[in-house]
């Protein structure tokens, strides 16, 4: 198990088989503490019921649990456990949970949380996670901390802040005839649409974001907090689970043409990059994205390098400019532009955002100062006048979603996403390609039929717009905000990346960038890892493929369970079809492609597989 484990995950360290609880109809999996899962008659009701207790950094705790008790009765569980989460200087904070539900579709979770000593923290509370699969824009009756009751809906669409504040508590239709409210008691709650992030969830906090963080909980002072679950409206519980159907994949009408793959490279990586131009070629991205930051200390080094990569292996080339926006405009970009001649570096395009613009701004927060975006998109436009000109967010969907750029300036817009920004557990990361749909809607919804770009989009953080730093990972876990992450060498990661091609391709992109060549994000394989160092990572296939299939037209393409698989296919001019298949699981599965003709075919964990 741990050398397939090491396939898989980049690491022989596999996840805990979650701990599976049933009381009548509701059943729910216990995982590290926290319930996840939620579903009643088999319908997903909430995706999570968590108590979080986050850093200064917005880094989660993970505190071993002590004294757990877990008791399943004929229809009901119990559940009850002690933890504590040690911080900076000694500070300690211990808390006690009990879970109890019944057949009745009750279902009560209660944290009592002490501080030892004075402790610091950005959140200390209940999360609760509803899914938005079927629930994105339904109706919800939404219960204010006033006693006031509002019928409203969920957003379709991205909210990008929050669409409740003040909540005790919130109701949805599970079926129809089935209902389920949450109620949180203990402090005042709110809402914020986590697809901003690429979650595949609404979230539900304590502790609103207009209040100060990070802040202290007194010594001595106890914090308690409940959530109540009531679901109301009978079904039967769901039937054991028999052999399970093949996942069916259907095919739908030809649309635009699939993107041009981009591969993102550092000015450090370009001689690796250099040493493997064979195998570059052999990847075949059409886009090189040049990462380039004065506020780290590029320069013309940095330029000349990449000139030297571009001459090497003929691409077009974007450079993602920072603009440090310290002094004048016209001076910076100018001498940008100056130093990208000097360097004999080719441009086809150049992306611009202002250095500050990486960082987030949460709500209640004061945005920093910047210059006005269109004094940047202006300068960056005499600078560099007979190339095409992008701008929008080096960092996430989050930040455009609430900085809306002068897109009417641009040529095309862009933005990234990474699916570990609050949770890096292995089914978290593959739920996150639900919320990528949603985010190409809103982005079009926002900015029309502008050309638009995405990437680079890694498992792994390469910048943390909501504290100091990404966090390291000495020991190759599962981290959230982790500078580098061991799935991306399993692979885990290739399925992940034909699933993200999938979900953003019915948006028209003209780029997508989801890897680097050499380095952490990259296709190459380094010391210690499963492929062995200078090979290449699973990855590499799932990429060389997306390279094969730009220009192609995109067929549309949905199969029975995109939990499960997902496919993308591409129609070439000569009418031949080209499909690809991510098993997005850590099972076996049976995929009927009776569609193309192949019939069955068996996939093994995290596989993919091309088709014609």
């Amino acid at each position: 198990m741990t050398a397939d484990a090491f396939l898989l995950y980049g690491t022989p360290a596999v996840e805990a088989e979650p701990v599976r609880l049933r009381a009548g109809a509701l059943t729910a999996e216990f995982v590290n503490g926290n319930l996840r899962t939620i579903r009643y008659g088999g319908v997903e009701v909430l995706r999570a019921i968590a108590y979080i207790v986050r850093d200064r950094d917005w880094g989660t705790y993970e505190p071993a649990l002590t004294d757990l008790t877990v008791d399943q009765g004929a229809d009901n569980f119990s559940v009850s456990y002690s933890a504590s989460c040690v911080g900076p200087k000694g500070s300690r904070l211990d808390f006690r949970a009990t879970i109890e539900a019944s057949a009745d579709g009750q279902l009560v979770f209660d944290v009592s949380a002490l501080p030892e000593n004075d402790f610091e923290t950005n959140r200390c509370g209940f999360c609760i996670l509803h899914p938005i699969a079927g629930l994105a824009g339904s109706p919800v009756t939404v219960e204010h901390t006033d006693g006031s009751v509002v019928q409203t809906k969920l957003p379709f669409l991205i909210d990008p802040w929050q669409p409740f504040k003040d909540l005790r508590a919130i109701t949805h239709e599970v079926r129809p005839g089935v209902t389920a409210e949450c109620r949180m008691e203990g402090d005042a709650f709110e809402m914020e649409d986590q697809r901003n992030w690429s979650d595949a969830s609404y979230k539900t906090y304590v502790r609103p974001l207009a209040l100060p963080w990070p802040y202290v909980l007194p010594a001595g002072e106890t914090v308690h907090q409940t959530i109540s679950l009531r679901i109301s409206g009978a079904v039967k519980a769901p039937a054991v689970a028999t052999a399970a159907e093949p996942v069916r994949v259907e095919l739908g009408e030809a649309g635009s043409l699939l993107p041009d793959i981009g591969v993102i490279i550092y000015p450090d990586e370009v001689d690796a990059a250099l040493a493997n131009l064979s195998t570059l070629s052999e990847l075949g991205p059409q886009q090189l994205m040049f990462h380039y930051d004065p506020t780290c200390g590029h320069g013309l080094d940095a330029l000349q390098a990449y000139a030297r990569l571009a001459a090497a292996y003929p691409a077009k080339t974007t450079l993602e400019c920072v603009v440090s926006c310290v002094g004048d405009l016209d001076a910076e970009l100018s001498g940008a532009a100056g130093m990208v001649r000097q360097a004999g570096l080719k441009l086809s395009a150049i992306a611009v955002s202002p250095s500050v613009d990486r960082q987030s701004t949460p709500p209640g927060s004061a945005w920093p100062e910047c210059p006005p975006l269109e004094d940047v998109y202006s300068a960056a436009r005499r600078a560099f006048p007979d190339i095409r000109l992008g701008g929008g967010m080096f960092s996430y969907f989050t930040e455009l979603n609430r900085k809306r750029v002068p897109a009417d300036m641009l040529d095309f817009v862009t933005h990234c996403t990474c699916p570990i920004v609050h949770a890096a557990d292995d089914l978290s990361v593959m739920q996150s390609l639900e919320a990528l749909p949603f985010i190409t809607a809103s982005t079009r919804a926002i900015f029309g039929p502008k050309p638009y770009r995405i990437g680079p989009s890694t498992i792994a953080m390469r910048q943390n717009p909501y504290g100091g730093a990404t966090k390291a990972n000495p020991h190759n876990q599962r981290i959230a905000m982790a500078d580098r992450d061991p799935r991306h060498a399993g692979l885990f990661a290739a399925a992940w990346t034909i699933g993200y091609a999938a979900r953003v391709a019915p948006a028209g992109l003209e780029m997508l960038t989801l890897s680097g060549f050499t380095g952490p994000f990259g296709v190459l394989a380094a010391s210690g890892e499963p492929a062995g160092e200078g090979d290449v990572r699973p990855i590499f296939q799932a990429v060389q493929g997306l390279c094969e299939m730009a220009g192609l037209a995109h067929v549309a393409t949905s199969t029975s369970d995109e939990t499960k698989v997902l496919a993308l296919a591409g129609r070439s001019a000569s009418g031949e079809t080209v499909m690809w298949l991510a098993n997005l699981t850590a099972n076996d599965l049976t995929v009927d492609v009776s569609v193309l003709g192949q019939g069955q075919l068996v996939m093994a964990p995290y596989t993919i597989t091309r088709i014609g």
